[in-house]
């Protein structure tokens, strides 16, 4: 019996300019099956593009990305050009993504001593395929064209697909349509054509984003030359995955990720544009602002909405994924962390100077957000925010470890819900604070409550949540729906660091943890201790490794003063970065790095994935040990020592109006700290 089966992806070669990608086998064929094709949205907008050279498919030597919307791929055709051993003809096959397609040149070059006179053909299918059914492995039925003055087009009276190949004889046979072009190269000479892929959807909720970043580009110059590479790697990818809703395009928010999740989520869009706050805060407001705008009214259990709920995901239609069984509607509220993290963002992005006007519009959304909290977040009163399932086809973890497999006892045996998180127990800590902060800055009531709140929050995770084993005293992964720990060692303790939750003897044995050889796997955080018995390394949340993770653990580190603790994973972070070509993939194996050549893909991870990308500018802020104090005029610059990737400046980086300037010795020590119009106040 078949099984379908997600497909993988690690080994493609994607081309991305949100809310379009292109992927591709690493020879640029686009061949049926699995995931490669261009999409559109949530839809398979092409699903083969296969080329010919005099009838035979070119033999394939190079390929990959030039940036993030933009590869080349080069193949012989050592069936033309001059006899001998060495080729003489190759074709080079440049691929821009666009925001509704894709562009192709396909060049052929000679080296030859005499003309050449071929063909060059393009097979193109399209399927339509939903983006639920391709993730689940599912297949479709290849569409017939048709033919008319502006050339081929596809529809299925939702989305029109128009292919278009200038000079080429069109043929269509069956579903397939061939573009062919009769080329002829001279001596030493090449010739290009082209063709191109248009896509469009009706109803689409999220677009393409306007113009260019509105984030800086920091200059960085470190003895370790890997960081630079990847910071400048990771913007790029990020500039890709920039959207905005379709009902207010000025609103710009990170998509997830590519190809599964071109979308809004909430909690990714949130923890990305807080990652990116030290180079502006533009894309913070879009998100929070985005979010807002379809923050909860009503009690809707199918929905999981709730007055003041911040959402999970936004599609145009409901999405069926039958592997895992199943069914979200379009606006989908399934998630008990994004909306104390909606709280949080806006807070930081108050303290990197996020303009009054814009905060102070947002604070009756933060006001909401916060009551959601006690009077929804906690359905059974015991002061924990839980979450549970209550239709049975929504998601039946909503953490930010969503899988169905991730909430394990220590033994290996899955929790039911309703489920309390010890990080979401501290996000809702961190986000009274926050809130409590912000109320009072803006002359609001309310703040002594949620001062009050958080107090008791620290006061009952303190006697609820703390277990020990043979290694010490350690925070329990939950509780279960009957208020038993789940006493697994995981990564959510990182989640904890930093967020009020914790005292300074309580910080030390979670940083301890962290770094364990169970916990760092030389190439990052795994999100399961190797000692438990769910521990796998290539499963999706109980042993793999993801790199936002591990930035949120390396940044909580940093804000609780134990940057030469972070040391370990942030080394082990760089040094995967370089094994993906610094396009950090959503998560990777945490099979430990001395016993491995290189880091082991996650094979169905999402590349490039915003809140990976974005952990490039938490490792370099982490390393400065860089925060923000817009409001009272000042930042705080408290470096990591030694220096994690030795001497290091960077420029660039942005507090309000102010551009940041922040040079350091291999040792650690301040040697330039400029901020115009700031006060800059550094620790060494």
């Amino acid at each position: 019996m078949d099984v379908a089966r997600q497909p993988l992806l690690h080994d493609l070669v994607a081309t991305l300019r949100a809310p379009s990608a292109a992927l591709s086998a690493p020879s640029g064929q686009v061949l049926p099956g699995g995931v490669q094709g261009v999409f559109a949205g949530d839809v398979r907008v092409v699903s083969r593009a296969e080329v010919r050279v005099g009838g035979e498919p070119p033999e394939p030597v190079a390929g990959g990305p030039l940036g993030a919307d933009h590869a080349l791929f080069v193949g012989l055709t050592r069936a033309l050009g001059d006899p001998g051993p060495d080729p003489t003809v190759r074709l080079e096959r440049e691929r821009h993504a666009v925001v509704d397609g894709s562009d192709e040149e396909l060049r052929l070059v000679s080296t030859a001593a005499a003309p050449v006179a071929t063909s060059l053909s393009v097979a193109v299918e399209v399927d339509l395929a939903a983006m639920e059914v391709v993730k689940s492995g599912g297949t479709a039925a290849p569409l017939a064209p048709s033919t008319g003055a502006s050339g081929l087009e596809w529809s299925d009276g939702t989305t029109v697909v128009r292919v278009s190949a200038p000079g080429a004889d069109v043929r269509v046979e069956g579903t397939t349509a061939y573009l062919t072009w009769e080329l002829s190269v001279g001596p030493r000479a090449s010739t290009a054509v082209r063709w191109q892929v248009r896509a469009l959807t009706a109803d689409a909720p999220v677009v393409s984003a306007p113009a260019a970043p509105t984030w800086s580009t920091p200059e960085v110059t470190a003895d370790d030359r890997r960081l630079r590479a990847f910071v400048a790697r990771a913007l790029d990818d990020l500039d890709a995955l920039r959207m905005a809703p379709a009902d207010s395009p000025d609103d710009v928010f990170l998509a997830a990720g590519a190809p599964w999740f071109f979308t809004l989520f909430g909690r990714d869009g949130i923890w990305a544009a807080r990652m990116l706050l030290p180079l502006g805060t533009r894309l913070a407001g879009g998100t929070l602002r985005a979010l807002a705008a379809r923050q909860g009214t009503t009690v809707d259990p199918r929905t999981a909405e709730a007055p003041g709920k911040i959402p999970h995901e936004l599609r145009r239609v409901a999405t069926v994924h039958d592997a895992e069984r199943m069914q979200l509607p379009p606006l989908y509220f399934g998630t008990v962390d994004a909306t104390p993290l909606w709280v949080c963002l806006l807070h930081d992005a108050w303290r990197w100077g996020l303009p009054e006007d814009e905060v102070r519009a947002l604070l009756p959304a933060m006001e909401r957000a916060l009551e959601w909290m006690p009077a929804h977040g906690d359905p059974d009163g015991d002061g924990f925010l839980e979450y549970v399932d209550e239709t049975g086809s929504g998601l039946a973890n909503q953490g930010w470890k969503d899988s169905g497999d991730s909430i394990r006892f220590a033994d290996g045996t899955r929790a039911a819900g309703p489920v309390a998180l010890c990080e979401a127990q501290a996000y809702a800590c961190e986000a009274a604070l926050s809130g409590a902060a912000l109320l009072d800055a803006f002359g609001r009531p309310g703040a002594e409550r949620w001062r009050s709140y958080a107090a008791d929050m620290a006061a009952r995770f303190r006697e609820r949540f703390w277990t020990s084993d043979g290694q010490g005293r350690f925070p329990a992964l939950a509780l279960d729906g009957d208020g038993r720990l789940v006493d697994s060692v995981t990564s959510n303790l990182g989640h904890l660091l930093g967020t009020g939750l914790l005292d300074e003897e309580e910080t030390a044995l979670v940083a301890d943890r962290l770094v364990g050889t169970d916990m760092s796997s030389g190439s990052g955080l795994r999100t399961m201790s190797t000692r438990m018995g769910g521990y796998s390394p290539l499963s999706y949340h109980c042993g793999s490794v993801w790199p936002h993770d591990t930035a949120i653990a390396v940044a909580g580190l940093a804000r609780a003063g134990l940057s030469t603790t972070a040391e370990p994973l942030m080394a082990g972070l760089l040094a995967a970065a370089v094994d993906f070509d610094d396009r950090m993939p959503e998560l990777f194996a945490g099979l430990p790095r001395d016993e491995v050549p290189r880091t082991v893909p996650y094979p169905a991870a999402c590349r490039p994935q915003a809140w990976s990308a974005a952990a490039a500018v938490v490792l370099l802020t982490s390393a400065l040990g860089l925060e923000a104090h817009v409001p009272e005029g000042y930042v705080s610059v408290r470096p990591a020592r030694p220096a994690p990737f030795g001497a290091l400046h960077v420029s660039g980086l942005r507090a309000g109006g102010a551009e940041l300037r922040v040079e350091v010795d291999r040792e650690g020590s301040v040697v330039v700290a400029q901020a115009d119009g700031l006060e800059v106040r550094t620790t060494c």
